[in-house]
């Protein structure tokens, strides 16, 4: 039996309201599951992990190098994704794509030099250098 067009059409949105309210009954279920059997304690504010309380304050202070260093490593690890495509399509390419990579490959030469020159890599506190 071969069913009308608007009548298909009404089904399927029949279905989706039908999910939605699943979803959304599911959602209040566990929301008010976990109210209901939930502990209340007025010591909500107090860290507390592994059966031991924490002493001082759990903010360090970290270098802003560490982030720097992680900058430097997404930076240059994007050049393993464009040079993987590159050898993904490498026939297709021929000499001008070799040229094109080889300048990639020099352009970012050249800026890992530069950090290096300017003390970007340099991950040695400046304390514990050695004047001479």
């Amino acid at each position: 039996m071969i069913m009308p067009k608007n009548i298909e059409v009404i089904s399927h949105y029949w279905a989706f309201a039908v999910f939605i309210i699943i979803v959304l009954s599911l959602c209040a279920l566990m929301l008010l599951g976990t109210y209901a059997l939930g502990e209340r304690s007025r010591e909500k504010a107090i860290p507390y992990e592994s059966g031991i309380n924490s002493v001082g304050s759990a903010r360090l202070r970290l270098s802003a190098k560490f982030y720097l260093v992680a900058m430097f490593f997404v930076i240059f690890d994007v050049e393993a994704l464009y040079l993987y495509a590159w050898s993904a399509s490498i026939r297709e390419n021929g000499w001008p794509g070799l040229m094109e990579v080889t300048f990639f490959i020099l352009v970012l030469l050249i800026g890992l030099f530069y950090l290096a020159r300017v003390g970007g890599l340099d991950w040695t506190p400046s304390r514990s250098k050695r004047h001479t």
